[in-house]
């Protein structure tokens, strides 16, 4: 979450934080090994932020999850190098899509999805 915020949406919020941060020094002492880099290989992270708070059910959670992870797998051209987090900002009401894991629900986080990975690659 130390990176910028690069696109929002309604519900949405896509953070980036660049690879290209130097290695940590490793401290001094005895037994004190230093750390490797988070990210060795530079490629495109993501990662996926669905609050209980936002999303009560886990079955809602994980289907959440599941359509950042294959949205973001299906994009062309792919996101940049870098450790991308996709952050549920606020909740999808639950009087509109009652069910958990409805064919509704599922399209409207796959169509805002989209609309936040066209804003942060452009």
């Amino acid at each position: 979450m130390a990176g910028t915020i690069v696109s929002r949406t309604p519900h949405f919020a896509l953070h980036r934080l660049p690879l290209d941060a130097p290695p940590a020094e490793s401290p001094a002492g005895p037994g004190s090994f230093g750390s490797p880099a988070p990210f060795a290989v530079q490629d495109a992270w993501i990662g996926a932020l669905v609050p209980k708070r936002w999303a009560r059910r886990a079955v809602t959670r994980n289907a959440i999850k599941r359509q950042i992870y294959t949205v973001s797998a299906a994009l062309t051209p792919p996101l940049p190098p870098a450790a991308h987090v996709v952050r549920l900002r606020t909740a999808f009401d639950r009087q509109q899509f009652v069910s958990a894991t409805s064919e509704p629900l599922k399209q409207a986080v796959r169509g805002e999805l989209q609309e936040l990975f066209a804003r942060a690659l452009r």
